[in-house]
């Protein structure tokens, strides 16, 4: 069986940036075992695979390398980029249905498509006694000012937010191999590390660590704004915001809190195009 990919570098503008992921159109669902095993042959953040069911509408999956996930932002906005260049030209906007209900991305015109998720909300995380100073040594630097906590992370895991006090801080962090299990005790699968932005135009700027998905960081992420954004907007009095992914990489997202939405903006560029045989 023959099948198309594409892989698209998302919230860029150029390729070698942004967070690379897999694009898979089909047309009808295969076995979970073998968008599983694509994935993992990609070994991207995640891979994409989704089925036309209408006009401008589709089924939507996401896989990492060793897991299916309920929510993936920045292969959404491929997905999206990908129809919106060779497969649907025409559309202004592409319906998705997902595991995280519909979700739907409009098609920008200076390039910066927008792509609404689902909110989420986070609470303020008190963590057992050591664990500050166990996170500080999985991590090679000094740890965070605070901690909340996201129901967002998947899989019968949160996600766990720190807040550091500026993006040097955040730049500073070098997570061990130890970081999983770390965050596993406190039932998180994955760490968002933010601070505010600092010099601008950022408002904000976060890394963010999933090892028990098999993502030790991942470039840039949406599904992580979708407890930042509201996170910040609060904190700083205003609705829309520029953040930035502070990885290697690095990206650059327009975040709007729209109540219990957040409307994410972005730019994505086509690295490669091609065809797998599996």
């Amino acid at each position: 069986m023959k099948l198309r990919l594409w892989q698209v570098d998302a919230f860029t503008q150029k390729v070698f940036a942004g967070n690379p992921a897999g694009v898979v159109p089909l047309d009808a669902w295969p076995d979970a075992a073998l968008m599983q095993a694509i994935a993992a042959e990609n070994n991207l953040a995640e891979t994409a695979f989704f089925v036309r069911t209408a006009p401008g509408a589709y089924d939507l999956r996401w896989f990492t390398p060793n897991s299916e996930v309920d929510l993936c932002g920045h292969a959404t906005l491929a997905s999206a980029d990908v129809i919106f260049r060779y497969i649907e030209p025409d559309l202004h906007a592409v319906r998705f249905q997902t595991r995280s209900g519909e979700l739907r991305v409009t098609r920008g015109e200076d390039g910066r498509n927008a792509m609404a998720l689902p909110s989420a909300t986070s609470a303020s995380f008190t963590p057992p006694q050591g664990f500050p100073a166990a996170l500080a040594k999985a991590l090679g630097a000094p740890g965070p000012q605070a901690f909340h906590y996201a129901e967002k992370g998947g899989a019968g895991t949160a996600t766990l937010i720190g807040v550091w006090a500026s993006p040097e801080a955040v730049l500073a962090l070098k997570p061990g191999t130890d970081l999983q299990a770390l965050l596993l005790s406190v039932k998180a699968g994955s760490l968002i590390a933010t601070a505010p932005g600092g010099a601008a135009p950022y408002d904000f700027v976060s890394r963010f660590f999933a090892p028990y998905f098999g993502v030790p960081e991942d470039p840039v992420t949406g599904s992580a704004h979708t407890a930042l954004t509201p996170f910040w907007a609060a904190r700083l009095g205003k609705k829309t915001l520029l953040a930035r992914q502070a990885s290697s990489r690095g990206g650059d997202i327009l975040c709007t809190d729209d109540g219990a939405q957040v409307i994410l903006q972005g730019s994505c560029a086509t690295y490669l195009t091609g065809e797998i045989e599996v």
